[in-house]
């Protein structure tokens, strides 16, 4: 009497691939794991990168070896999820042949669950891959918290914001510079509402960490100056720029052109001054305090933390080269979006749209993009981990966006 010999698992789809392929019939469910518009690029890359490995072969060439590396990323996940998809295809077909062994059968179902995990994961390693980074996300930052509509109550609000925010560094150990800090009333003095603050995070990936706060941050509270006990609604905006720093890359773009931080001096208007406030003699004999007006899109930054004129001076053009940069990033943004249509517009979401409600009377924060709220409001407000989940959910959110706009994309190519 003959029984089925026992079978590795290893080797349970080398003996299912003969079967698979003679199901001439059989078509797989699980090849729409992955949208086919994303698929076809993925495919696409993968025919290029094997052209420029040929042609680097030849004779290297530093912008061919670039676009190789930027391109093995989406090959390799091709890879696995081409492995991945014909394992589920095979055990598939296997299962669903009447001439299939019972054992073979019982062994290929036990193996089909983790050869779908296996592809989900895949499946989402590939999509990834093929999202392209956000041109500033290497870079270091600059966050801009300023007050918004509701007087007073919002000075106080963004002064809540900055700081959140630092404690958010602190625990994660992201470095800060405090580039500038000025009250309602125009000097450092603590204690009073903030009228603009500037914080830059000086970790290589931070503009990639940030993005996801850039927008108008709104709270509902009762005022400490409210006597009749009413809720009041205020709002305060938080702008993220990529900050170029003296060893930044882009710093050798400076006098490119076509460069986003290229800005060409003869549009800029400079001055000079005296710093007002808190300093004493210095502030009333020097003229330290610098401000830049970019005319053309009359962007104006001013600065006057420093003593010296020179560091000033320094600080103010590396700050409008950063807020030039993402305007033209910003309006390259919209202009993709209006071109997909079909896709929900992120271009101008954390410019002047209300991202995030920070409710004191619920203790609720609720951000809007994402749809994730929490009830956690003071470790929030400390920066503590459940700020975490709620950029987290953020990030995740920019994610499927630009996987629509990708599809949008590809849709529109073919």
């Amino acid at each position: 009497m003959f029984t089925t010999p026992w079978i590795c698992r290893n080797c349970l789809s080398r003996i299912a691939r003969p079967l698979y392929r003679r199901q001439i019939r059989f078509q797989s469910s699980t090849a729409e794991s992955i949208p086919p518009a994303l698929l076809t690029r993925a495919r696409n890359v993968a025919l290029e990168h094997k052209q420029l490995s040929e042609k680097l072969s030849s004779g290297f060439d530093t912008r061919v070896a670039k676009q190789l590396g930027a391109y093995s990323p989406i090959v390799n996940a091709l890879r696995e999820w081409d492995k991945a998809n014909e394992s589920v295809a095979e055990l598939t077909s296997l299962i669903h042949d009447p001439s299939t062994d019972a054992e073979l059968r019982s062994l290929a179902a036990d193996d089909l669950g983790d050869s779908r995990t296996q592809l989900a994961n895949a499946s989402q390693s590939l999509i990834t891959s093929l999202v392209p980074v956000h041109p500033f996300a290497h870079l270091p930052c600059l966050l801009e918290i300023r007050p918004g509509a509701g007087g007073s109550e919002a000075a106080i609000f963004a002064g809540d914001l900055f700081r959140m925010y630092l404690g958010y560094c602190n625990r994660t150990g992201f470095r800060t510079n405090l580039l500038k800090y000025e009250n309602v009333n125009g000097t450092t003095e603590a204690g009073l509402p903030l009228s603009e603050a500037i914080i830059e995070v000086e970790n290589d990936g931070a503009y990639g960490a940030f993005r996801c706060e850039a927008g108008v941050h709104r709270v509902q509270r009762v005022p400490a100056t409210e006597t009749k006990g009413r809720t009041h609604t205020s709002a305060a905006s938080v702008h993220v720029l990529p900050s170029l720093q003296q060893n930044s890359a882009a710093e050798e773009d400076f006098d490119n052109p076509e460069s986003d931080y290229y800005i060409d001096q003869k549009e800029v208007k400079v001055e000079v001054m005296r710093a007002s406030g808190a300093g004493g003699q210095h502030v009333n004999k020097t003229e330290s305090a610098v401000r830049l007006t970019h005319v053309p899109t009359n962007t104006v930054v001013a600065m006057q933390d420093s003593r010296s004129q020179h560091k000033n001076k320094e600080a103010a053009w590396s700050l409008l080269r950063s807020r030039i940069a993402q305007l033209r990033r910003e309006r390259r943004e919209e202009e993709m979006v209006n071109l997909r249509r079909s896709v929900v517009g992120v271009a101008k979401m954390g410019r002047g749209d209300k991202v995030r409600t920070y409710n004191w009377g619920q203790q609720r924060v609720t951000d809007h993009r994402s749809g994730t709220t929490v009830h956690d409001l003071d470790d929030v407000m400390e920066g503590g981990q459940t700020l975490d989940k709620v950029m987290e959910s953020v990030r995740n959110w920019l994610m499927e966006r630009d996987v629509e706009a990708l599809i949008a994309e590809e849709g529109e190519k073919q």
